[in-house]
């Protein structure tokens, strides 16, 4: 019975799991809006009201995958913050953290710029703080490596990095493969440390 139960959970989870990937690509292509429930379902193989076992609404399924990408950006800057106690060293591995979700998370930067509105408030107020937390480690990198510069400033070079380096999904488009990946992985990473260190 225990077994049949988790067998059970572990397929339910792999359906959500699904579910989020291809909504995130789906949203990503054409929009929130343009995204019926019964196509989100087609994508994993299931009805379009069996969604509702996982997400009480598409909005719901919006603010999951926004939420959970927030907060695997924030829970990752800290991380990299606490390996390290050089600034330098801190700076060159949060780039290279945002440079690989960027290039594995394009769908959800898309989705991002595009559908961001279409949250619930209490939704939106969430993966705002989020973000702001997620800012907040870039900005105190920053402040040991720059130390005379005030705080607006330092928000504003750590959002003018995500900018660069979230433009990857629409300037790369057409490259596909690992050898564009490490080439445009080694110009974002120079580019933004670059900007980030002038």
């Amino acid at each position: 019975m225990t077994s049949d139960l988790t067998e059970r959970n572990r397929a339910k989870a792999g359906r959500q799991t699904a579910l989020l990937r291809e909504a995130a690509r789906l949203f990503a292509e054409r929009g929130f809006t343009g995204v019926s429930l019964e196509e989100l379902g087609a994508a994993v193989g299931v009805s379009g009201p069996a969604v509702y076992r996982h997400f009480a609404n598409k909005q719901a399924l919006l603010g999951a995958i926004l939420l959970r990408v927030s907060e695997r950006l924030r829970d990752g800057g800290h991380a990299v913050q606490d390996a390290s106690d050089d600034p330098g060293e801190q700076l060159a591995a949060l780039v290279r953290f945002h440079v690989d979700f960027a290039l594995s998370d394009a769908d959800v930067i898309r989705v991002q710029d595009r559908d961001l509105g279409s949250l619930s408030e209490t939704d939106r107020h969430r993966v705002r703080r989020l973000q702001r937390d997620y800012v907040d480690v870039w900005v105190a990198v920053l402040g040991r490596l720059h130390p005379g510069r005030g705080e607006n400033d330092l928000r504003v070079r750590a959002h003018a990095c995500f900018g660069l380096i979230n433009s990857t999904p629409h300037s790369v488009r057409g490259l596909r493969g690992a050898p564009a990946d490490s080439t445009v992985r080694g110009i974002l990473e120079s580019m933004a440390l670059a900007a980030l260190t002038a």
